[in-house]
């Protein structure tokens, strides 16, 4: 078994079954490798973290937040618990240290699928401490890791989908709603990157490109936010 001593030193908590937190960290591609691994793959734990992680956030707001309505609650709790957000959780406990992949999967860094294995490490870890621990120390580990961003989260809006705070500055400052056209697509069908122009009126304001119209759009309105400063 592979040393967490240095993970289970951050994260303050010594597992009594120490095989729960080796199986929250190996992903499905080690075991076509490793046929005989002893373990499963985390996506059990991964189902399970999910659920504690969405009652815990959705609890804290409810109590903490009395006078907001259900829609900007729920936009909370997207931002803290989506996958870039649980990325970047498991960037600042250095997780993907201790990952347990398949040679491919650990050559192929800095990628939207290396973001998502991360972020459901995360979920898995969250499940192995419920199980280990209990909910109390799920619980500090989801507040303490993941709702401390909140602050930051609202300080710069960012439960707003780019596409949507494009759109509120727009329509505030010019009273015009903007569109999104298909400049061009390259690729195999299987395989399409899309480039996408985010326009107020006629004119252009930024492209973006994406593996698929909406993936574009919300960088070409990510890229206008940037080039007019909101």
């Amino acid at each position: 078994m592979p040393d967490f001593s240095s993970l289970e030193k951050r994260l303050n908590i010594k597992f009594k079954n120490p095989d729960l937190l080796y199986q929250a960290l190996v992903h499905r591609s080690y075991l076509n490798e490793n046929p005989k691994f002893r373990l499963g793959h985390n996506e059990r734990l991964e189902f399970l973290g999910d659920a504690v992680l969405e009652i815990v956030v959705t609890e804290y707001l409810y109590h903490t937040f009395p006078d907001k309505t259900e829609g900007d609650l729920t936009d909370w709790r997207a931002s803290l618990v989506n996958a870039k957000m649980l990325a970047e959780v498991a960037n600042v406990i250095k997780l993907e240290d201790h990952l347990s992949l398949s040679k491919g999967e650990a050559k192929d860094k800095n990628t939207k699928a290396r973001q998502y294995i991360l972020a459901n490490a995360v979920e898995a870890l969250i499940g192995a401490i419920y199980l280990d621990q209990g909910l109390k120390k799920a619980s500090k580990f989801i507040l303490e890791e993941i709702v401390s961003n909140l602050d930051h989260i609202l300080a710069n809006q960012l439960y707003l989908d780019p596409k949507s705070k494009f759109q509120e500055k727009a329509q505030d400052l010019y009273n015009i709603t903007p569109h999104y056209e298909v400049i061009s697509e390259t690729g195999p069908d299987h395989a399409k990157v899309f480039k996408v122009g985010a326009y107020l009126q006629d004119k252009l304001i930024a492209t973006g490109s994406g593996e698929s119209k909406h993936e574009a759009q919300v960088a070409a309105a990510q890229a206008s936010l940037k080039k007019k400063g909101w």
